[in-house]
């Protein structure tokens, strides 16, 4: 590769009416090209027409050469539409069981068929195979041929007890593959025990496999066709990427791409570490939420169905920058679902109406059943109607350069004619359309601060998405909660697949779990993204243990290569990190400290005055801020604890710090969550149950250090 060319990360996100492609910079991060192109749904290619047309003409937009990408990236709501149109295949079911849990085990495999939407089924055939007797290929085939003719055009292999021994399920792969069928076995989708739940994820997965396999085709052989060598990648359901072989395995892992790459770049790009991101389109809004700089997720259901699959925790709202507000008895009684692009008209912001247009008001029922009074306003031969975009721009809350700029005479015109028929003003009229709005997005926000006892008092709204401005500042501003609109917003789920990292995931069913346990999940984890072409050094694994449901989870995420950009060039002063971190402290302080810099990472003490019932009762905290040379807060923590050490002094002092500050109750010893500073990295122990276990990781991943290297250890007191 030439010196002086650029390395370029391409990300493409495929959005229901538009593809969106932007290429990025690795030595700047900034954008050196973007274009959409419609989304080819109805193409004989499928969505992979328009990943095709999107990356040439980016390609030529950006004068990009093929040897200068490095990576690309896309998201996909292929798997997704599949699921809710019924487009999948059915699927053959070979059942394996022995001894006394033969019964259970042709019972449990037997799923029947799967309800994926209302009134659409995957249907699946099935045959149980007595593994008392030794397996062979001849067996397998006649089963095979015996669903076949019923019907089955893919295959699931599902043993009990095959996370354990999957010897059986392996050879009616091999069989299958050997004669060019399409097939899945539970072991390799999910390593948890539950044979009904482990096969009906493998039935789905299994289901998506042509689909997406002719997709994958298409797509890699085009991008290998432009002289592309990079790696290509698909955006996973968790916020990561995997790269394209291990889709064709696991296409089910594809569920909820797209959201999951708006999610993506909130972190990776935005660089949030505590916030509720709401990703906002014209027709809905995507909600999640990030903690300690990671996305939360919970565990996957397709049609009421639990599955072993981990998908971020996404709430899709029906209020967006283009939601149409209803009016009934001289009142705006409500905004959306429908949004002017449904209901094909267009908003007062982008209308040019003349300084002389009086619009005549009508109400529409966009879709069949739909209440009959959503607004539309005509003038001069336009259909056109408002919106929280052309709102938000009235009353003076959407800044310049974004999506909701829009021209203002056109909007006021067209308030006028709302406010004459409200008997108001028309900001009034504009407040009482926002006011509709607010609770629609503000709900599913404080259900998450609920759900996962997120801390107000470091949260941030952030923004995302063309209609990021139409929503996120009046909502923040009702809910009493900062915000902030990401840079580039209406291309941010591109950027987000641009710059994900490489992740995996492995659950195991464990009771008890040892150090060896916890040690063996994290290698076998970090050798998965390994395996995805990371990094070693950029890898990160997190280890979570959850006793209720003795599972043992480990998340690793890497990247396809080093850090490029010149930190250098974009790190800040000592006065501006500090002005930054009290911005973020929302308490009275007392004192703010540095106590350090862990390779790049500073170490913020505050000594806070807490006030509760109106100030009547007030106590003194510490909380911590970690930052980095950028600017970027890394980790917050309300209340907590910190020990600086080099790692020579660091294994005693550890124990002694984690006992410190361990809980003894009646339920028995309770350890609150620990985080590891080291080589300008976080290491996230909070899911870890007890002392022994942090700090047996612990010294697996500071095994690398000398002992002068410094290392910081945090405790979160909750």
């Amino acid at each position: 590769m030439p010196e002086n060319n650029r390395r370029i990360r391409v990300g493409i996100d495929v959005g229901g009416t538009f593809t969106h492609a932007v290429a990025i910079d690795t030595a700047t991060f900034t954008l050196a090209a973007e274009v959409k192109v419609p989304t080819t749904h109805r193409a004989k290619e499928g969505v992979a027409c328009g990943i095709i047309a999107s990356l040439h003409q980016l390609m030529e937009a950006g004068k990009i050469e093929p040897d200068e990408i490095i990576l690309i990236a896309h998201s996909t709501t292929q798997a997704t539409n599949a699921l809710l149109e019924g487009d999948v295949a059915p699927v053959g079911i070979i059942g394996m069981g022995k001894g006394i849990e033969k019964s259970k085990a042709r019972s449990e495999t037997n799923v029947g068929d799967i309800e994926l939407a209302p009134g659409r089924f995957l249907k699946t055939y099935h045959r149980f195979i007595d593994t008392g007797e030794p397996l062979n290929p001849d067996i397998i085939m006649k089963t095979v041929a015996e669903l076949h003719d019923e019907g089955a055009r893919v295959f699931v292999a599902s043993e009990a007890f095959s996370v354990e021994n999957p010897a059986n399920e392996d050879m009616v792969v091999k069989t299958c593959l050997d004669n060019n069928l399409l097939v899945t076995n539970t072991y390799e989708i999910s390593q948890l025990y539950g044979l009904r739940t482990r096969t009906r994820t493998a039935v789905i997965n299994a289901s998506m496999l042509p689909k997406m396999m002719e997709t994958a085709n298409m797509t890699e052989q085009s991008v290998r066709e432009a002289g592309i060598k990079a790696p290509l990648m698909i955006m996973r359901s968790d916020g990561g990427i995997m790269d394209i072989n291990e889709m064709r395995r696991r296409p089910i892992l594809t569920m909820l791409s797209g959201p999951a790459a708006g999610v993506a770049a909130a972190l990776m790009y935005a660089r949030i570490t505590d916030g509720i991101f709401l990703e906002v389109g014209g027709t809905s809004t995507d909600i999640s939420a990030i903690k300690n700089g990671k996305s939360l997720v919970k565990t996957a259901t397709v049609g009421g169905h639990r599955l072993y699959i981990r998908t971020l925790d996404v709430r899709t709202v029906a209020i967006a920058g283009g939601s149409v507000p209803r009016i009934k008895n001289k009142k705006i009684v409500d905004v959306g679902p429908r949004s002017a692009h449904i209901a094909n008209l267009g908003y007062s912001s982008f209308s040019k109406l003349p300084p002389d247009a009086k619009p005549i008001l009508t109400y529409i029922q966009p879709i069949k059943d739909d209440p009959v009074d959503y607004v539309k306003l005509e003038a001069d031969g336009n259909a056109f109607t408002v919106t929280p975009t052309c709102a938000s721009k009235l009353l003076g809350i959407a800044n310049k350069d974004n999506c909701a700029e829009g021209d203002l005479d056109s909007i006021k015109i067209a308030f006028n004619a709302i406010a004459e028929n409200l008997g108001t003003t028309p900001e009034n009229a504009a407040e009482q359309l926002l006011d509709k709005s607010f609770p629609k997005a503000a709900n599913p926000v404080e259900d998450l601060i609920d759900e996962y006892q997120l801390d107000r008092n470091l949260l941030t709204l952030s923004g995302g998405g063309g209609g990021a401005m139409a929503i996120v500042p009046y909502t923040a501003k009702k809910m009493g909660l900062p915000f902030e609109i990401a840079p580039n917003a209406p291309v941010i789920s591109a950027i987000g697949a641009a710059l994900a990292m490489v992740r995996d995931m492995i659950e195991r069913s464990v009771v008890d779990p040892k150090n060896e346990d916890i040690l063996r999940i994290r290698k076998d984890a970090e050798e998965a993204v390994l395996k995805m072409g990371a990094v070693p050094d950029t890898i990160e694994v997190q280890v979570e243990i959850d006793p209720q449901k003795n599972l043992l989870r480990a998340v690793a995420t890497g990247s396809t290569e080093f850090r490029t950009r010149d930190l250098a060039k974009s790190a800040i002063s000592a006065a501006e990190r500090e002005a930054i971190v009290r911005k973020s402290v929302r308490e009275e302080i007392k004192n703010i400290t540095c106590l350090g810099d862990v390779s790049g990472l500073f170490i913020y003490e505050a000594h806070t005055v807490h006030k509760k019932m109106m100030g009547l009762f007030k106590s003194e905290k510490k909380q911590y801020r970690i930052i980095d040379r950028e600017g970027v807060i890394r980790l917050q923590i309300a209340q907590g604890d910190a020990l600086i050490k080099t790692k020579s002094n660091l294994e005693g002092a550890l124990s002694m710090f984690i006992e410190r500050h361990t809980d003894y109750g009646d339920a028995g010893r309770s350890v609150p969550g620990f985080f590891i500073l080291f080589r300008g990295r976080i290491l996230d122990l909070s899911g870890l149950m007890t002392a022994s276990h942090i700090i047996s990781l612990a010294n697996a991943e500071l095994s690398r250090l000398t002992d002068e290297d410094p290392v910081a250890v945090l405790v979160n007191i909750i």
